[in-house]
């Protein structure tokens, strides 16, 4: 099925006992359900329409270091990577080294899959699965029924035109050109800016970009970067947990889906907006998160978290071009609920 031929939000078809726009049974094929979501937009068309963006030659990494969060997050284990020779794990008598690596998938650069955040009202992840850990725990991909990442490697993983959208790049120079100067001009992703739909079109036309089905939208507000290496005033601010990021409405989805993003990702710590916040503007939990149960639940979408954006941001700054040949690969692992992207922008 190709982007074009969905449904928009307000035309798909009524799942019953969810609300208008969920995407469920939308991909699945002969009696199956569909456990890939969005990334079937990804179909042979658009990747080969794709490969047109790398001409110059150019490849930049998107991925954070996977030990480079500067605090502890509770429940989630920092990085630890051990090297050992060879002799000393009894492997070998000859001169070598293994290492190990132990660390959780959202501690860095990653993928959301599909089973990450549930609707809230049903329990339910895409497409209507319900996720156990039985479940989870499939000893191959083949007979794993969750729509985890694994599944990625049976299409070949991700590739597609990536779209940079540099929020911070542009919002400060809307701040230059108001006059402002010092840190009055400084766009800070800690000060919890909901960007805008509006917003976001803004800046695609200042750069001079298209959106195109099966795109994946990356947008840039400079958090990891503010996170490599934070000031005393910038881990007061993280403290208060008002994170930018894309606002958490109903307006953002229908826009996201009907753009027909095959995915979304960004360098801030949910890509939606911190923290969430009522349909009446008051102020609501982290239960409450807009935009994670219609991505990942409703329509299948995966979001990208934490990327490392400021060598591409820099790039298309310099050449003045925002689509890239983007690939990612997620781990190979059964159940996988989330992954390091492995990504890279082709130019």
């Amino acid at each position: 099925m190709e982007p074009s031929e969905v449904p928009d939000f307000d035309d798909l078809p009524k799942v019953e006992g969810m609300p208008q726009g969920c995407a469920w049974g939308l991909f699945d094929k002969n009696g199956k359900k569909d456990l890939l979501g969005t990334i079937n937009f990804l179909t042979p068309a658009v990747r080969k329409a794709a490969y047109a963006e790398a001409r110059d030659g150019i490849s930049i990494s998107l991925n954070w270091p996977l030990d480079a969060m500067p605090m502890p997050l509770p429940g989630r284990k920092a990085c630890t990577h051990t090297q050992f020779p060879l002799k000393e794990a009894g492997i070998s008598g000859g001169e070598g080294w293994d290492d190990e690596l132990h660390f959780n998938t959202q501690m860095s650069s990653q993928w959301d899959s599909l089973v990450h955040w549930q609707d809230q009202k049903s329990g339910l992840a895409y497409n209507g699965i319900k996720v156990t850990k039985e479940g989870l725990s499939a000893a191959k991909t083949a007979s794993n029924e969750m729509p985890t990442l694994d599944h990625w490697h049976a299409i070949g993983g991700m590739v597609a035109r990536g779209v940079l959208i540099d929020f911070k790049e542009w919002k400060e120079s809307q701040l230059r050109a108001e006059g402002k100067t010092g840190a009055d001009a400084s766009f800070h992703p800690f000060d919890g800016h909901r960007i805008t739909v509006n917003e976001v079109e803004a800046v695609a036309k200042a750069q001079g970009v298209e959106f195109k089905p099966g795109d994946v939208l990356v947008i840039r507000t400079g958090m990891t970067e503010v996170m490599g290496a934070p000031t005393p005033e910038d881990f007061a601010k993280m403290g208060s947990m008002t994170i930018s990021g894309l606002h958490g409405v109903v307006e953002s989805a229908k826009w996201l889906w009907n753009k027909r993003f095959a995915a979304a990702a960004g360098d801030s710590w949910a890509f939606e907006a911190l923290m969430p916040v009522q349909e009446d503007g008051s102020p609501a939990g982290l239960n409450d998160l807009c935009l994670h149960p219609w991505m990942l639940s409703m329509f299948g979408m995966p979001i990208g978290e934490l990327w490392d954006l400021r060598a591409l941001s820099e790039h298309c700054k310099k050449t003045g071009r925002y689509s890239f040949l983007l690939t990612s690969m997620p781990l190979n692992v059964p159940g996988l609920v989330g992954s390091p992207p492995n990504a890279t922008a082709v130019f």
